[in-house]
């Protein structure tokens, strides 16, 4: 459903709601409203499987309380040339798409399920479009199911899809007549004010962190098969893969025994990865914070990630221990210091230039973990969030620019992965030698991660 944005101009300019530093920066990648972070492609969707009879009327109604509740659903950004903004408009019943799948046989219901959420990857969905959150129901039986949720990524993170089908299965049990308690939620707009005058008070000393920190640094850039200067058609490509459980379970013991999560012990090897191929014992590697910045916020949905540089020294180390030990180091100090990527570039600006090149682009680094429970139970329904998804796609949901990298611990403790590029920079063949170096590396290392590294 297209909402006009007319009938809900503001009358005083000072209803505005500023910007976010994460939505300014979205800007630096903006391409109109046909690609880029503004475009119909730029959107993040996640797949549940349902066990327990769902009903479409009601699971409507839920996510039409689901808009109600979070603003950034129904926020349109104003991308004007000098004026640029955030307002809240009235709530609208988002999309509701359902499926009979009854005709698949159970044994290929995890693979049906798999081939619709690439299906609705293939989607486009504007930003116009309000609410910004849609919904797709396949029904297998009267007892299983799947739900997938699409929101534009201006409005949600992955963070935010969790809140989403928590409050979602909350809403439809308390409909269904099994009340549930849901916590009181701060709105998006509380936080743009907040980032701008609370939190911008107190970043003097950590952009002084970010000076010192990436002083001379740049960030480490990956050769491109195809020049930017060719112009060809930009799409972004999915690669996925997997990592068995027992490699995961030998990152869990050396982040024991380290104090190390997870993420660091994967960046660690991500960084001896990126030395063996260049060369350089200066690895910075873009990354991402949760940005949320404050605890009042970690129920708030909205476009929270922060983009931060993380810059670590390899000289001298001799074994993986040691890379994760100087990995550690830099994640806690760069955690202890976090402020909006704006700031940062503004102390360091030449820190991006790599990313300019016309034969190179950056490749983003992530491990998600998030706060909230990836399987629930209310109201006689319980969701499982799909993980494990192994079907690559030539065509998918947007990166503004160059690779990233999306690292998960599933429930069955493999790592699932998944390596997003713009295939107008990259083959297919390359992607799938970096998934495969890195699957080498973290072999070698993570099971004799005292043993000494070989760096050519």
């Amino acid at each position: 459903m297209t909402i006009s944005e007319a009938p809900h101009t503001p009358s005083d300019v000072a209803e505005r709601i500023p910007l976010s530093f994460n939505q300014q920066f979205l800007f630096n990648f903006d391409r109109g409203e046909d690609e880029g972070p503004f475009g119909p492609k730029y959107n993040i969707v996640c797949g549940w499987r349902l066990s327990g009879k769902v009903e479409p009327a009601i699971l409507q109604d839920a996510l039409n309380d689901v808009v109600v509740r979070h603003e950034a659903l129904r926020t349109l950004i104003v991308r004007e040339e000098d004026d640029r903004y955030q307002k809240v408009l009235p709530p609208t019943p988002p999309i509701l798409v359902t499926h009979d799948f009854t005709d698949v046989a159970p044994g290929g219901r995890e693979l049906r399920a798999e081939e619709l959420l690439v299906e609705i990857e293939l989607g486009a969905y504007g930003i116009r479009e309000l609410p910004l959150l849609r919904a797709v129901l396949g029904t297998f039986d009267d007892d299983d199911s799947m739900l997938v949720l699409i929101a534009h990524h201006t409005a949600a993170d992955e963070w935010s899809m969790r809140l989403i089908m928590r409050d979602l299965v909350g809403f439809y049990a308390a409909r269904t007549g099994h009340p549930v308690e849901l916590p009181e939620v701060s709105q998006y707009q509380e936080f743009a004010r907040w980032q701008t005058s609370e939190a911008g008070a107190s970043a003097s000393k950590k952009r002084e962190y970010w000076r010192d920190k990436l002083a001379g640094g740049r960030i480490l850039a990956t050769p491109t098969d195809h020049l930017r200067s060719e112009g060809l058609p930009k799409t972004t490509a999915w690669h996925r893969f997997w990592l068995p459980a027992e490699l995961t379970a030998k990152v869990l013991e050396i982040s024991k025994s380290t104090r190390s999560s997870p993420f660091m012990v994967l960046l660690a090897t991500y960084a001896t990865m990126l030395r063996q191929t260049t060369g350089t014992t200066d690895i910075a590697v873009p990354t991402f914070t949760s940005g949320r910045g404050h605890t009042r916020f970690h129920d708030t949905v909205g476009s929270f990630f922060n983009f931060v540089p993380l810059r670590v020294d390899l000289a001298g180390c001799g074994t993986f221990r040691e890379v994760v030990e100087r990995t550690r180091a830099t994640c806690i100090e760069a955690y202890s210091n976090d402020i909006p990527f704006a700031e940062v570039f503004g102390v360091a600006p030449e820190l991006m230039l790599p990313s300019f090149a016309d034969d190179a682009a950056v490749c983003a680094f992530q491990v998600f973990r998030s706060p909230l429970a990836t399987s629930e139970s209310a109201g006689g329904i319980t969701y499982t969030e799909i993980h494990r998804r192994l079907l690559s796609q030539a065509v998918g949901g947007d990166i503004p620019d160059g690779a990233m990298w999306h690292l998960e611990i599933d429930s069955t403790g493999d790592i699932v992965g998944t390596l997003g590029y713009n295939s107008n920079l990259f083959d297919e063949s390359t992607i799938i030698q970096m998934a495969a170096d890195f699957h080498r590396v973290l072999e070698s290392t993570a099971t004799a991660p005292d043993a000494p590294v070989r760096w050519a």
